[in-house]
């Protein structure tokens, strides 16, 4: 007769589950990383202000035409800059969710969650 070991085997899926995890935090963390030193750049009012900001929202640049600076219109030079600003931080965040996703393979992994 031969003896019975519970859960016999049940440790190595677990030993392979938590390697799993690991890799996939590992991969999740590299890849924040990369994203977040990437810069996204986006324009408004037709090129006339372009800006690019980096994976962690933070602007890095500016550029305005001299030929949009109107002192008789700041109001839409503002316009522009928070469309630019508001776009190049969308492309940021979208990439990092795409990203991630990518490793994650959409799953919502609860404590995982401020790395996305």
């Amino acid at each position: 007769m031969k003896a019975r070991i519970p859960n016999q085997g049940k440790g190595v899926n677990q030993a392979g589950m938590m390697k799993q995890i690991q890799k996939m935090q590992d991969d999740m963390q590299k890849t924040q990383t990369e994203v977040e030193n990437t810069e996204f750049t986006a324009s408004s009012g037709g090129g006339a202000v372009e800006v690019a900001v980096n994976g962690s929202h933070e602007v890095k640049s500016i550029k305005i035409n001299p030929e949009v600076v109107d002192p008789d219109d700041v109001e839409m030079l503002e316009d522009m800059l928070i469309a630019a600003l508001n776009e190049a931080q969308r492309k940021a965040a979208d990439t990092m969710e795409r990203e991630m996703s990518k490793i994650t393979g959409g799953m919502n992994i609860p404590g995982l969650g401020g790395l996305l």
